[in-house]
Protein backbone atom coordinates (compact mmCIF):
# COMPACT_ATOMS: atom_id res chain seq x y z
CA UNK A 1 0.00 0.00 0.00
CA UNK A 2 3.00 2.67 0.55
CA UNK A 3 4.46 1.41 -2.45
CA UNK A 4 1.60 2.51 -4.34
CA UNK A 5 0.54 5.70 -2.17
CA UNK A 6 3.95 7.03 -3.07
CA UNK A 7 3.83 6.36 -6.96
CA UNK A 8 0.62 8.04 -7.01
CA UNK A 9 2.36 10.71 -4.69
CA UNK A 10 0.19 10.69 -2.11
CA UNK A 11 0.63 11.94 1.36
CA UNK A 12 -2.19 10.63 3.49
CA UNK A 13 -4.44 7.54 3.18
CA UNK A 14 -7.21 7.37 6.05
CA UNK A 15 -9.64 4.26 6.28
CA UNK A 16 -13.03 5.40 7.88
CA UNK A 17 -15.04 2.78 9.62
CA UNK A 18 -18.22 3.03 11.74
CA UNK A 19 -20.04 -0.30 12.07
CA UNK A 20 -23.55 1.30 13.22
CA UNK A 21 -24.04 2.94 10.35
CA UNK A 22 -22.61 0.51 8.25
CA UNK A 23 -19.73 3.25 7.06
CA UNK A 24 -16.53 2.26 4.83
CA UNK A 25 -14.86 4.79 3.44
CA UNK A 26 -11.39 5.62 2.43
CA UNK A 27 -9.86 9.32 2.20
CA UNK A 28 -7.19 10.04 -0.22
CA UNK A 29 -5.18 13.41 0.16
CA UNK A 30 -2.49 13.79 -2.68
CA UNK A 31 -1.07 17.16 -1.37
CA UNK A 32 -1.40 20.02 0.80
CA UNK A 33 1.49 22.30 -0.28
CA UNK A 34 -0.84 25.49 -2.40
CA UNK A 35 -3.46 24.60 1.17
CA UNK A 36 -6.06 22.25 2.11
CA UNK A 37 -7.21 19.06 0.20
CA UNK A 38 -10.18 19.03 -2.16
CA UNK A 39 -11.92 17.16 -3.89
CA UNK A 40 -15.59 14.81 -3.87
CA UNK A 41 -17.29 12.23 -2.41
CA UNK A 42 -17.98 9.54 -4.57
CA UNK A 43 -20.67 6.84 -2.76
CA UNK A 44 -20.64 3.62 -5.23
CA UNK A 45 -20.94 0.10 -5.13
CA UNK A 46 -17.34 -0.84 -5.74
CA UNK A 47 -16.42 -5.03 -6.26
CA UNK A 48 -13.55 -4.27 -3.64
CA UNK A 49 -11.56 -2.87 -1.17
CA UNK A 50 -8.55 -2.56 -3.51
CA UNK A 51 -10.78 -1.23 -6.09
CA UNK A 52 -11.99 1.61 -3.49
CA UNK A 53 -8.35 2.88 -2.81
CA UNK A 54 -7.13 2.85 -6.33
CA UNK A 55 -9.98 5.02 -7.11
CA UNK A 56 -9.39 7.70 -4.17
CA UNK A 57 -5.77 7.53 -4.90
CA UNK A 58 -6.24 8.17 -8.82
CA UNK A 59 -8.69 10.88 -8.53
CA UNK A 60 -6.99 12.43 -5.61
CA UNK A 61 -3.93 13.11 -7.56
CA UNK A 62 -6.01 14.85 -10.52
CA UNK A 63 -7.54 16.90 -8.49
CA UNK A 64 -4.04 18.59 -7.27
CA UNK A 65 -3.51 19.17 -11.16
CA UNK A 66 -7.17 20.64 -11.23
CA UNK A 67 -6.56 22.58 -8.45
CA UNK A 68 -2.92 24.17 -9.04
CA UNK A 69 -4.11 25.30 -12.77
CA UNK A 70 -6.77 26.84 -11.82
CA UNK A 71 -4.89 28.84 -9.27
CA UNK A 72 -6.75 28.00 -6.76
CA UNK A 73 -5.36 27.46 -3.20
CA UNK A 74 -5.71 24.01 -2.87
CA UNK A 75 -4.37 20.66 -3.03
CA UNK A 76 -5.73 17.42 -4.00
CA UNK A 77 -8.29 14.87 -1.86
CA UNK A 78 -10.67 12.34 -2.85
CA UNK A 79 -13.20 10.18 -0.95
CA UNK A 80 -14.74 7.04 -1.80
CA UNK A 81 -17.46 5.74 0.59
CA UNK A 82 -18.37 2.05 -0.24
CA UNK A 83 -22.04 1.01 -0.84
CA UNK A 84 -23.02 -1.22 1.71
CA UNK A 85 -24.61 -3.99 1.09
CA UNK A 86 -27.28 -4.58 3.83
CA UNK A 87 -29.95 -2.27 4.52
CA UNK A 88 -28.29 1.27 5.97
CA UNK A 89 -30.01 5.07 7.12
CA UNK A 90 -28.21 6.99 4.75
CA UNK A 91 -28.38 10.44 6.86
CA UNK A 92 -26.70 8.16 9.30
CA UNK A 93 -24.25 7.18 7.42
CA UNK A 94 -22.82 10.43 5.88
CA UNK A 95 -22.78 12.18 9.44
CA UNK A 96 -21.14 9.45 10.83
CA UNK A 97 -18.58 9.80 7.75
CA UNK A 98 -18.39 13.94 8.78
CA UNK A 99 -17.37 13.41 12.08
CA UNK A 100 -14.21 11.83 9.84
CA UNK A 101 -13.25 14.61 8.11
CA UNK A 102 -13.71 16.95 10.91
CA UNK A 103 -11.02 14.81 12.36
CA UNK A 104 -9.02 15.77 9.73
CA UNK A 105 -9.12 19.25 11.18
CA UNK A 106 -9.59 20.82 7.91
CA UNK A 107 -6.64 19.43 5.60
CA UNK A 108 -9.64 18.01 3.48
CA UNK A 109 -12.98 19.69 2.20
CA UNK A 110 -15.60 17.55 0.56
CA UNK A 111 -18.04 17.64 -2.14
CA UNK A 112 -20.27 16.10 -4.23
CA UNK A 113 -19.19 13.24 -6.56
CA UNK A 114 -20.53 10.11 -8.45
CA UNK A 115 -23.30 8.63 -6.54
CA UNK A 116 -23.70 11.81 -4.13
CA UNK A 117 -26.51 14.15 -3.59
CA UNK A 118 -26.90 17.69 -2.17
CA UNK A 119 -29.37 15.75 1.00
CA UNK A 120 -25.72 14.27 1.65
CA UNK A 121 -23.42 16.78 1.71
CA UNK A 122 -26.31 18.78 4.54
CA UNK A 123 -26.27 15.49 6.24
CA UNK A 124 -22.01 15.57 6.44
CA UNK A 125 -22.46 19.27 7.65
CA UNK A 126 -24.21 18.37 10.51
CA UNK A 127 -20.75 17.04 11.92
CA UNK A 128 -18.56 19.11 9.92
CA UNK A 129 -17.58 22.66 8.44
CA UNK A 130 -15.02 21.29 5.98
CA UNK A 131 -18.02 20.95 3.31
CA UNK A 132 -19.69 22.59 0.14
CA UNK A 133 -22.48 21.41 -2.77
CA UNK A 134 -25.14 21.71 0.52
CA UNK A 135 -28.65 23.31 -0.31
CA UNK A 136 -27.10 26.55 0.84
CA UNK A 137 -23.95 26.37 -1.68
CA UNK A 138 -25.79 24.58 -4.58
CA UNK A 139 -24.97 22.42 -7.81
CA UNK A 140 -21.23 22.79 -9.39
CA UNK A 141 -22.57 21.18 -12.36
CA UNK A 142 -23.64 24.48 -13.97
CA UNK A 143 -20.14 25.74 -14.04
CA UNK A 144 -18.44 23.20 -14.87
CA UNK A 145 -20.70 23.03 -18.15
CA UNK A 146 -19.64 27.06 -18.83
CA UNK A 147 -16.11 25.88 -17.88
CA UNK A 148 -15.98 23.52 -20.60
CA UNK A 149 -17.97 25.93 -23.40
CA UNK A 150 -14.89 28.25 -22.64
CA UNK A 151 -12.44 25.28 -23.45
CA UNK A 152 -14.46 24.15 -26.07
CA UNK A 153 -13.98 27.71 -27.26
CA UNK A 154 -10.61 28.02 -26.57
CA UNK A 155 -10.06 24.61 -28.59
CA UNK A 156 -12.10 25.51 -31.52
CA UNK A 157 -9.85 29.00 -31.85
CA UNK A 158 -6.65 27.70 -31.79
CA UNK A 159 -7.36 24.81 -34.24
CA UNK A 160 -9.84 26.18 -36.51
CA UNK A 161 -8.97 30.03 -36.12
CA UNK A 162 -12.74 30.82 -35.21
CA UNK A 163 -13.76 33.49 -32.73
CA UNK A 164 -17.65 31.84 -32.46
CA UNK A 165 -18.87 27.94 -32.34
CA UNK A 166 -21.80 28.92 -35.00
CA UNK A 167 -22.07 25.98 -37.88
CA UNK A 168 -19.76 23.21 -35.93
CA UNK A 169 -20.46 19.65 -35.37
CA UNK A 170 -20.09 18.33 -32.01
CA UNK A 171 -20.55 15.01 -30.33
CA UNK A 172 -21.76 14.79 -26.86
CA UNK A 173 -21.12 11.21 -25.00
CA UNK A 174 -23.25 11.73 -21.76
CA UNK A 175 -26.02 13.27 -20.47
CA UNK A 176 -26.07 13.46 -17.54
CA UNK A 177 -25.95 17.11 -15.03
CA UNK A 178 -22.87 18.52 -17.07
CA UNK A 179 -23.54 17.05 -20.60
CA UNK A 180 -27.21 18.13 -21.06
CA UNK A 181 -26.13 22.03 -19.76
CA UNK A 182 -23.46 21.42 -22.53
CA UNK A 183 -25.81 20.54 -24.72
CA UNK A 184 -27.66 23.53 -24.18
CA UNK A 185 -25.27 26.37 -24.25
CA UNK A 186 -23.99 24.63 -27.92
CA UNK A 187 -27.03 25.18 -28.89
CA UNK A 188 -27.68 28.39 -28.06
CA UNK A 189 -24.56 29.09 -29.91
CA UNK A 190 -26.24 27.48 -33.04
CA UNK A 191 -23.95 24.04 -33.27
CA UNK A 192 -24.85 20.72 -34.52
CA UNK A 193 -25.69 18.16 -32.06
CA UNK A 194 -25.02 14.47 -32.10
CA UNK A 195 -25.69 12.89 -28.98
CA UNK A 196 -25.64 9.98 -27.31
CA UNK A 197 -26.72 8.06 -23.49
CA UNK A 198 -27.25 5.06 -21.81
CA UNK A 199 -30.34 6.59 -20.60
CA UNK A 200 -32.80 6.69 -23.57
CA UNK A 201 -34.69 9.73 -21.55
CA UNK A 202 -32.16 11.83 -22.03
CA UNK A 203 -31.62 11.44 -25.61
CA UNK A 204 -35.49 12.23 -25.88
CA UNK A 205 -34.74 15.70 -24.28
CA UNK A 206 -31.46 16.46 -26.44
CA UNK A 207 -33.75 15.61 -29.45
CA UNK A 208 -37.06 17.82 -27.78
CA UNK A 209 -35.19 21.06 -26.66
CA UNK A 210 -32.28 21.41 -29.31
CA UNK A 211 -32.64 19.08 -32.11
CA UNK A 212 -30.11 16.76 -31.38
CA UNK A 213 -29.10 13.95 -33.68
CA UNK A 214 -29.30 10.54 -31.68
CA UNK A 215 -27.03 7.53 -32.05
CA UNK A 216 -25.94 4.57 -29.91
CA UNK A 217 -23.75 4.79 -27.01
CA UNK A 218 -20.99 3.09 -29.14
CA UNK A 219 -21.50 4.86 -32.33
CA UNK A 220 -20.51 7.89 -31.27
CA UNK A 221 -17.00 7.26 -31.60
CA UNK A 222 -17.54 6.53 -35.29
CA UNK A 223 -18.90 10.50 -35.96
CA UNK A 224 -17.78 12.52 -38.60
CA UNK A 225 -18.06 15.54 -36.46
CA UNK A 226 -15.39 18.87 -35.74
CA UNK A 227 -15.53 18.35 -31.47
CA UNK A 228 -15.87 14.95 -29.86
CA UNK A 229 -17.02 15.92 -26.07
CA UNK A 230 -16.96 13.01 -24.06
CA UNK A 231 -19.06 14.08 -20.64
CA UNK A 232 -19.51 10.41 -19.18
CA UNK A 233 -17.29 7.88 -18.05
CA UNK A 234 -13.64 7.57 -18.00
CA UNK A 235 -11.09 5.91 -19.67
CA UNK A 236 -12.91 6.38 -23.21
CA UNK A 237 -9.68 7.35 -25.22
CA UNK A 238 -8.59 3.94 -25.35
CA UNK A 239 -6.89 1.31 -27.81
CA UNK A 240 -10.59 0.21 -29.16
CA UNK A 241 -11.46 3.60 -29.94
CA UNK A 242 -8.58 5.80 -30.96
CA UNK A 243 -8.98 4.34 -34.43
CA UNK A 244 -12.29 5.07 -35.09
CA UNK A 245 -12.34 8.44 -34.01
CA UNK A 246 -12.99 11.23 -36.56
CA UNK A 247 -12.89 14.44 -35.14
CA UNK A 248 -9.67 17.04 -35.00
CA UNK A 249 -10.56 18.39 -31.43
CA UNK A 250 -11.66 16.19 -28.31
CA UNK A 251 -12.98 18.42 -25.20
CA UNK A 252 -15.14 17.29 -22.73
CA UNK A 253 -16.02 17.13 -18.91
CA UNK A 254 -15.14 13.48 -18.12
CA UNK A 255 -12.49 12.80 -15.78
CA UNK A 256 -9.10 10.90 -16.55
CA UNK A 257 -10.27 10.12 -20.69
CA UNK A 258 -7.06 8.87 -21.31
CA UNK A 259 -7.16 5.14 -20.47
CA UNK A 260 -3.39 5.82 -20.33
CA UNK A 261 -0.83 8.31 -21.28
CA UNK A 262 0.26 6.23 -24.33
CA UNK A 263 -3.54 7.33 -25.73
CA UNK A 264 -2.92 10.85 -25.12
CA UNK A 265 0.63 10.74 -26.70
CA UNK A 266 -1.25 8.70 -29.65
CA UNK A 267 -3.84 11.40 -30.22
CA UNK A 268 -1.24 13.98 -30.57
CA UNK A 269 0.70 11.89 -33.00
CA UNK A 270 -2.70 11.56 -35.36
CA UNK A 271 -3.25 15.06 -35.34
CA UNK A 272 -5.66 15.49 -32.78
CA UNK A 273 -6.00 17.66 -30.46
CA UNK A 274 -7.08 16.69 -26.91
CA UNK A 275 -7.93 19.15 -24.19
CA UNK A 276 -6.53 18.34 -20.85
CA UNK A 277 -9.90 17.05 -19.07
CA UNK A 278 -8.43 18.57 -15.69
CA UNK A 279 -8.27 21.77 -17.16
CA UNK A 280 -11.43 22.18 -19.13
CA UNK A 281 -13.89 20.48 -16.76
CA UNK A 282 -12.28 22.95 -13.96
CA UNK A 283 -15.59 25.25 -12.85
CA UNK A 284 -17.06 22.78 -10.80
CA UNK A 285 -14.05 22.52 -8.52
CA UNK A 286 -13.34 26.15 -8.94
CA UNK A 287 -17.53 26.79 -7.88
CA UNK A 288 -16.74 24.57 -4.67
CA UNK A 289 -13.67 26.03 -3.11
CA UNK A 290 -14.88 29.70 -4.07
CA UNK A 291 -18.31 28.99 -2.70
CA UNK A 292 -16.97 27.76 0.36
CA UNK A 293 -14.52 30.46 1.05
CA UNK A 294 -17.76 33.04 0.28
CA UNK A 295 -16.82 34.63 -2.76
CA UNK A 296 -19.23 36.43 -4.88
CA UNK A 297 -20.61 35.26 -7.79
CA UNK A 298 -19.54 37.36 -9.88
CA UNK A 299 -15.68 36.32 -9.01
CA UNK A 300 -16.66 32.78 -9.00
CA UNK A 301 -17.89 33.32 -13.01
CA UNK A 302 -14.46 35.49 -13.67
CA UNK A 303 -12.44 32.69 -12.12
CA UNK A 304 -14.00 29.88 -14.66
CA UNK A 305 -13.93 32.40 -17.35
CA UNK A 306 -10.32 32.52 -17.06
CA UNK A 307 -10.41 28.53 -18.75
CA UNK A 308 -10.19 29.96 -21.63
CA UNK A 309 -6.72 31.84 -21.83
CA UNK A 310 -5.59 29.22 -19.72
CA UNK A 311 -5.96 26.90 -21.98
CA UNK A 312 -5.30 28.75 -25.38
CA UNK A 313 -1.15 29.75 -23.23
CA UNK A 314 -1.09 25.86 -23.16
CA UNK A 315 -2.08 25.32 -27.05
CA UNK A 316 0.69 27.56 -27.59
CA UNK A 317 3.85 26.85 -25.08
CA UNK A 318 2.67 22.88 -26.45
CA UNK A 319 3.36 23.75 -30.10
CA UNK A 320 6.76 26.25 -29.41
CA UNK A 321 7.77 23.02 -26.96
CA UNK A 322 6.84 20.74 -29.74
CA UNK A 323 5.34 18.70 -26.70
CA UNK A 324 1.06 17.10 -26.83
CA UNK A 325 -0.70 19.98 -24.46
CA UNK A 326 -1.72 17.54 -21.97
CA UNK A 327 2.03 16.67 -21.38
CA UNK A 328 3.05 20.19 -20.87
CA UNK A 329 -0.14 21.11 -18.75
CA UNK A 330 1.44 18.26 -16.31
CA UNK A 331 4.45 19.95 -16.14
CA UNK A 332 2.92 23.34 -15.53
CA UNK A 333 1.06 21.66 -12.61
CA UNK A 334 3.94 19.69 -11.08
CA UNK A 335 5.30 23.02 -10.62
CA UNK A 336 3.19 24.93 -9.09
CA UNK A 337 2.30 22.00 -5.99
CA UNK A 338 5.71 20.90 -6.11
CA UNK A 339 7.06 24.70 -6.08
CA UNK A 340 5.04 25.79 -2.81
CA UNK A 341 5.77 23.83 -0.40
CA UNK A 342 7.37 25.98 2.09
CA UNK A 343 3.96 28.30 2.49
CA UNK A 344 1.03 27.57 1.11
CA UNK A 345 -0.69 31.11 -0.26
CA UNK A 346 -4.56 31.26 0.92
CA UNK A 347 -4.86 34.43 0.21
CA UNK A 348 -7.40 36.19 -1.82
CA UNK A 349 -5.30 37.27 -4.31
CA UNK A 350 -4.80 33.61 -5.70
CA UNK A 351 -8.37 33.19 -6.46
CA UNK A 352 -8.61 36.14 -8.27
CA UNK A 353 -5.47 36.22 -10.10
CA UNK A 354 -4.23 32.35 -11.04
CA UNK A 355 -1.95 31.84 -13.92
Amino acid sequence: MFTRMESAGTTDLHFCLDPASGLRAIIAIHSTHLGPAIGGCRFLPYANELDAVEDALRLAKGMSYKAALAGLPHGGGKSVIIYPEHEFDRHKLMKAFGKFIEALNGRYITAMDSGTLTTDMDAIACSTRWVSCTSQSGDPSPYTAIGVIEGIKAAVHYRYGKQDLEGLRVAIQGLGHVGMAVAAHLAMEGVHLTVTDIDASLVQTAIKEYSAHPVTPDAIYDVDADIFCPCGLGAILNDATLPRLKAPVIAGSANNQLAEERHGIALAERGILYVPDYVINSGGLIYVALTHANEEASVIRHKVMQINPTLQRIFQQAEDAKMAPFLLANQMAEQIFTSSKDQPNLGRDTYENGL
